[in-house]
């Protein structure tokens, strides 16, 4: 039977369907063991072994050290982030959680540069940055695609703006269409397509900006359930093939656990991290994982970090 295995210590990148361990990895400990869909699964985490040393770890694509935020406006002060301290791995899909005004979407205005931090700082790849806009694909809550523009004209906008003639983007993006669900859409406009197709319009509108990080800020918000759960999956399918570092704002504790490698939870304002939960499930994801021991223990963790009795 195959043996899948999983990372606890999400620096690692562990191999997947093998029957033995690779050498420079022999001192995983199995920890815990389970079926589903045919294969057997080992959560692994590490004993005594320098990690650094056989090439595992390796600098944050993105690092905020002591970060902290204050608004001033009409004679109030809101303390919007305090102390904001976390570092996402290249490849990495970190999902943020935290209740509403916990200084979530403050915290991508900082990490795009649309805003300035009050103190600390922000690093990309290992060397502070203070000119940060253009270093991201940030996708916000609304899929905001022009109306007098095709979803093909939409989604090229990203190459356009670099100076890429329009038939040349054009091409280069009708080329990823199928991978989005969207080839036979190319010609129709926003108003014509339901929400999970414009969702995925502006999600290859945010991967042709060409970034290795990308900004994805509750893009499934507005959706009903099963289109939601549709594009989860689909997301996956797509980091698993681009492989970008992700880090994805939501308010959904089932969603954060399903899609992460960890999960930071913010407290209410100001913002701190409360949690930060290595999520111990393997890859690829599957939807059958939402039933196992360890993702209803995870779920109340999150909750309990987030306030809520469970």
């Amino acid at each position: 039977m195959p043996i899948r295995l999983c990372g606890k210590n999400k620096t690692t990148t562990p191999k997947r369907e093998t029957t033995e361990c690779p050498d420079n990895l022999c001192v995983y400990m199995a920890q815990a063991g389970y079926l589903l869909d045919g294969l057997f699964y080992v959560t692994i985490s590490a004993g005594d072994i320098n990690l650094e040393s056989i090439g595992i770890m390796s600098t944050p694509k993105l690092e905020l050290r002591n970060v902290s935020k204050t608004f001033h406006a009409n004679g109030m002060v809101v303390r919007a982030l305090e102390n904001i301290s976390l570092a996402v791995t290249p490849g990495e899909f970190l999902t943020v959680i935290g209740p509403s005004g916990s200084g979530k979407s403050t915290l991508f205005n900082l990490i795009t540069g649309l805003l300035e931090p009050d103190s600390g700082e922000i690093l990309l790849d290992g060397v502070v940055d203070v000119v940060r806009a253009g270093h991201f694909g940030y996708m916000p809550q609304r899929d905001l695609l022009l109306p007098w523009r095709s979803v093909l004209d939409n989604v090229i906008i990203p190459l356009e703006l670099r100076g890429i003639p329009r038939t040349d983007a054009r091409t280069r993006a009708r080329q990823m269409l199928p991978m989005f669900g969207l080839e036979d859409f190319a010609d129709s406009y926003p108003a014509s397509l339901s929400g999970g197709m414009r969702q995925r319009a502006a999600l290859l509108r945010t991967i042709l900006t060409e970034r290795d990080t990308l900004l994805l800020d509750e893009p499934f918000g507005a959706l009903d359930a099963l289109t939601r759960r549709e594009l989860q999956d689909w997301l996956l399918g797509l980091w698993e093939q681009f492989r970008q570092t992700v880090v994805f704002i939501t308010h959904d504790v089932e969603e954060a656990l399903y899609l992460g490698d960890r999960v930071a939870v913010l407290s209410p304002r100001p913002g701190r991290v409360a949690n930060m939960l290595a999520v111990d499930l393997p890859r690829p994801r599957r939807r059958g994982m939402i039933a196992l021991p360890q993702f209803g223990r995870q779920m109340s963790e999150l909750l309990e970090s987030l306030g809520v009795e469970v």
